[in-house]
């Protein structure tokens, strides 16, 4: 090619400076996408007043209108000491009202491994949290186990920290331990759930006081967009447990006295404080869609300032308002008018709520007609102020208005404010519920949250994308769901939120119900399993299990220990027409083995391996004939271990016998499948022939010889239980395979010594009712049975595994089918009261009663009239004995323990160590000894770095040894660190130690 040519051929430097602009402005645009990337919600969870324990229960409180204020109750504060209406009464509360939650005193500590020793100094805001944020993990169908070590991240609002007041108010600091001041730090309430979840992405607790929750949405989408984390947690959590803050609200004119927060209304003077915990899970859209996420709503833009230098500190500043909105609009690529609703601050308040209008107006509302105005509401007249979490129950508010396609009426709105020039705004309040209906239109929403430290937060909210119908082109006959918890109670309580969901919810598809629970739940100790054809079986079978019956299909069990599994591979004999049917239709990852063998068998076999096993006609014999009826079998079993293994259901040895050995051997790599084909269908060819001959089996071998040195031999990569000393990667053991005696009873011995525990035969049980004969005690399944359809026994079988403790990889079991992901109830925690409380010291109440004065309680209980003469005449005995019984255990408790002289410093056993260890971490922990499981490791209970300490320091009291910390990490369990520390004082010299 000559140097013109050339010069012709390449692009000119204006088009190479064209190609250039053009890359780079993809870059550009693809910079900017990422930039402003829509968030996918995906999940929620919340714990607001009026009983709204769920966003199922919290959208029902919306949608009737319920108004959740309540009197305070008699476990946060006096109010007959707190309370007076007078705004201006020093040390006085103004209202007697507030948005509560209820039993705030109880957790499940357990559940998040800590014990209950440390739960009483946990600061209860941060045990809600971890509670809610675990619901809302499950709403959106994420198992935390798949984000351990993940780069998610943490965004929590939160600023004030009544618990600490409480534990100091009641004047007893002796109580006060080591996990106090983790349990009471504010920045702990991100960091406690990080490190539960094992995330290490972004993780900060947020204060900007009532727009915190708010902000922490912000913060937590950006952190997606700059890809500081793949997945992120948001939300906010205030409880209130004291009186001081709403004191000094009440001196600020804040609080409303009447207890209501009647934001645009006439009578509007103030607000009533709220509390609650509410989380979102966010993704990049992109990720949410590629994962096929439930997305309930998307963050189109957010933005954040502050008020700066204006009138006050905590005085509201329009232009601000206005600027963070306009801000938000930019950031999310969103036109004013597009948005039809906002929720709003509103915190009820004569100067904040003109000031908010006022900015709504000047943003939202300049081309917005009268006839199509801005629609405007607040959450607060519900549940109070929530301050920290108010934003999250905003935000969480307008996802449900967007999903359920109704905007909730705004309460207490009778009398428009007169300071606000209604009659010519294009605003209108929610005065009642409204449709909020799905148009071409798409519908967008503001929300507003503005803190009284100055920093103010708005947030675009837009609809779901809407979801394409699936055209489901192939679906299972039957299907299997599963459940679990971490103790038999809440199993037994989920089963029935399940049965009570599927009852409200018929609609469901059983598919997607199954796909969702399986996929999108952890899988803990407690399980149970149901085989299913319909939503409606389902459900009767859990009603059935609610009502202590086992019906055929249900399964449950409890996992004691990791099982090993054995694949038995059963010989010819076992084969039927239709073996495997139902699956080779309805099942794409065993049809593609089972056609892939028949492929490869193609230039062996004179027909099809379908014509064998599914032939048109019933009168088929091909299945009778070895040179046919071999290689199908192999096929088939083939098929169905590469079914297994889709599944995650894998074994750790494998057996088999005649032409299931050679699956066995292709299956443990000892010969490719093409390779093990090859001989198969040999074999079967010889096979026949000797039939027909009646030629003695050496003839079968010696003709069997020269095939067998083609092929390529392989150690096997797991283990393969073989039936003689050959070695099993050599043309010699397969050249004697067919001489070989079967010796079943042998094989069984061996694999039951090496702690195989489960034996899982992949076709018809053949092999498995023979090993019932021998090893009753184990478990025997098989694949298929010629007298049940395939799938309702191998999901039977899988159930069984399951419930045995298994790990089913269950994105493989669905992955040939089009499943959506669909809202399922969420873990029923098992709460127990956790408070500080110095009351429960049995001494200082002793102290307490034995200053008494005996004729003081009685002259002052007689004025009363409720106690008769003679019930009085008992007080002074009563008193004693109460004055004695904790003094009594207090003595017990203070005496410490003696030295005593043995012979031998082996007289104590592992067992004695064992006892002793139970109840030293029962009583560190907080629990009853018979609450202990010396199986169960140590973390699993919350026994951490400050516990271990303390067991060391009482273990060299006790035994005279020095231990380490660490060794509670080497050695996890009781049973485990007992047998070592017998190892140790056995070969101790000690002779004298404490008991």
């Amino acid at each position: 090619m000559s140097v013109n040519s050339a010069q012709a051929q390449s692009p000119s430097p204006i088009k190479q400076a064209l190609r250039a602009i053009e890359v780079l402005e993809a870059k550009l645009d693809a910079l900017k996408y990422a930039q402003r990337e829509p968030i996918a919600i995906i999940g929620t969870g919340c714990r607001f007043p009026g009983g709204a324990e769920n966003p199922e229960a919290f959208w029902r409180l919306l949608r009737d209108g319920v108004d959740a204020i309540t009197e305070v109750p008699a476990d946060r504060w006096n109010l007959e000491k707190y309370y007076d209406p007078d705004p201006d009464t020093p040390g006085k509360v103004c209202t007697s009202e507030g948005g509560f939650l209820q039993e705030v005193d109880t957790f499940n500590p357990e559940f998040f491994g800590i014990s209950a020793r440390e739960a009483v100094s946990i600061d209860p805001q941060q045990r809600l949290l971890l509670e809610v944020s675990w619901e809302a993990l499950e709403n959106a169908n994420q198992v935390p186990d798949n984000l351990h070590n993940s780069s998610a991240g943490v965004f929590i609002g939160i600023y004030l920290n009544d618990y600490s007041k409480v534990m100091l108010s009641l004047g007893d600091v002796s109580q006060i331990d080591a996990f106090s001041a983790v349990g009471n730090s504010l920045s702990v309430a991100a960091g406690r759930l990080s490190y539960f979840l094992g995330l290490k992405g972004p993780s900060m607790a947020i204060d900007t006081s009532c727009s915190s929750s708010l902000v922490s949405v912000h913060l937590a989408c950006q952190s997606l967009r700059l890809r500081e984390c793949h997945l992120a947690l948001a939300g906010g959590v205030g409880l209130n447990l004291t009186p001081d803050t709403s004191i000094a609200l009440s001196k600020t004119r804040m609080l409303n006295p009447d207890g209501r927060c009647k934001t645009f209304d006439a009578a509007a003077n103030g607000f009533v404080k709220g509390e609650g915990c509410g989380v979102v899970v966010l993704k990049r859209l992109s990720d949410a869609l590629a994962d096929r996420d439930n997305i309930l709503a998307l963050i189109r833009g957010s933005a954040v300032n502050h008020n700066g230098r204006s009138s006050s500190l905590i005085s509201p500043n329009g232009l601000s308002q206005q600027a963070v909105i306009r801000q938000a609009l930019e950031n999310g690529g969103v036109e004013p008018t597009e948005i039809d609703y906002v929720e709003v601050q509103g915190t009820s308040t004569s100067v904040g709520e003109p000031i908010e209008v006022g900015a709504l107006e000047a943003v939202y509302c300049k081309s917005r007609s009268q006839d199509k105005p801005l629609i405007i509401g607040s959450v607060k007249t519900n549940i109070g102020h929530l301050e920290p979490a108010s934003g999250i129950a905003s935000l969480i508010k307008v996802v449900l208005a967007l999903q359920h396609g109704e905007i909730p009426a705004h309460l207490h709105f009778k009398q428009p404010n007169p300071y606000i020039n209604w009659h010519e705004l294009p605003v209108q309040v929610a005065a009642q519920r409204m449709p909020w209906p799905i148009t071409e239109k798409r519908r967008l929403a503001g929300v507003s949250a503005f803190g009284f430290s100055g920093t103010n937060a708005h947030v675009i909210l837009e609809e779901a994308p809407v979801s394409q119908p699936v055209e489901k082109t192939i679906e299972r006959p039957l299907h299997l769901l599963t459940l679990s918890a971490k103790t038999d109670e809440a199993l037994v309580q989920l089963a029935e939120r399940y049965e009570r969901h599927l009852a409200n919810n018929s609609d469901l598809a059983i598919g997607d119900i199954c796909f969702t629970a399986n996929s999108g739940r952890s899988h803990f100790q407690h399980r149970l399993s149901v085989v299913a054809s319909s939503s409606r079986e389902l459900y009767k079978k859990l009603a059935a299990f609610r009502s202590q019956q086992q019906p055929v299909g249900l399964f449950c069990g409890k996992i004691t220990d990791s099982p090993k599994i054995v694949f038995l591979f059963p010989d010819v004999g076992s084969e039927y027409i239709g073996m495997g049917r139902q699956l080779y239709e309805t099942q794409p990852k065993f049809r593609q083995a089972f056609d892939r063998c028949n492929e490869i068998l193609h230039s062996y076999l004179k027909c099809s391996l379908a014509e064998v096993l599914y032939p048109e006609s019933a009168t088929s014999f091909h299945i009778h004939e070895a040179a046919y009826s071999q290689p199908a079998l192999f096929a088939l079993e083939y098929a169905l271990f590469q079914l297994w293994k889709s599944w995650g259901v894998e074994p750790t040895a494998v057996m088999g016998y005649g032409v299931g050995e050679y699956v066995a051997a292709c299956a443990a790599e000892v010969f490719s499948l093409e390779d093990s084909l090859k001989l198969v269908a040999e074999r079967g060819r010889l096979t026949q022939a000797l039939l027909q001959t009646g030629e003695m089996v050496e003839v079968f071998a010696f003709g069997n010889q020269a095939i067998l040195k083609e092929v390529t031999y392989s150690q096997p990569q797991i283990p393969l239980i073989s039936h003689s000393a050959d070695e099993i990667a050599s043309p010699l053991y397969w050249v004697r395979q067919v001489q070989q005696p079967v010796e079943f009873a042998k094989s069984i011995d061996t694999l039951t010594q090496q702690g195989y525990g489960i034996f899982v035969e992949i076709g018809t049980p053949t092999l498995g009712e023979m090993g019932r004969n021998y090893s009753s005690d184990k478990v025997w399944l098989s694949t298929l049975h010629s007298d049940k359809d395939d799938w309702q026994h191998i999901l039977e079988s899988l159930a069984s595994l399951y419930v045995r403790g298994v790990k089913i990889d269950w994105l493989g079991f669905d992955q040939d089918y089009l499943h959506q992901r669909v809202e399922l109830p969420t873990y029923p925690w098992q709460r127990k009261r956790y408070w500080f409380d110095p009351n429960n010291n049995g001494y200082k109440k002793a102290e307490i009663l034995s200053q008494a004065n005996y004729q003081q309680l009685n002259e002052q209980l007689e004025k009363t009239g409720e106690l008769s003469k003679e019930e009085l005449n008992l007080l002074p005995k009563l008193l004693g004995l109460l004055t004695k019984q904790p003094q009594q255990s207090e003595t017990i408790s203070t005496i410490k323990p003696k030295a005593v002289a043995i012979d031998k410093i082996n007289a104590l056993t592992a067992a004695d160590i064992q006892a002793w260890l139970t109840n030293q971490i029962a009583k560190d922990l907080g629990v009853k000894p018979d609450e202990i499981d010396v199986r169960v490791p140590f973390d699993s209970y919350g026994l951490d770095s400050v516990l271990a300490i303390a067991i060391a320091s009482a273990g060299k009291q006790f035994l005279g040894l020095d231990i380490s910390p660490l060794l509670l990490v080497h050695y996890p369990t009781i049973e485990s660190l007992s047998q070592h520390l017998a190892k140790e004082l056995e070969a101790s010299e000690l002779e004298i130690f404490e008991i």
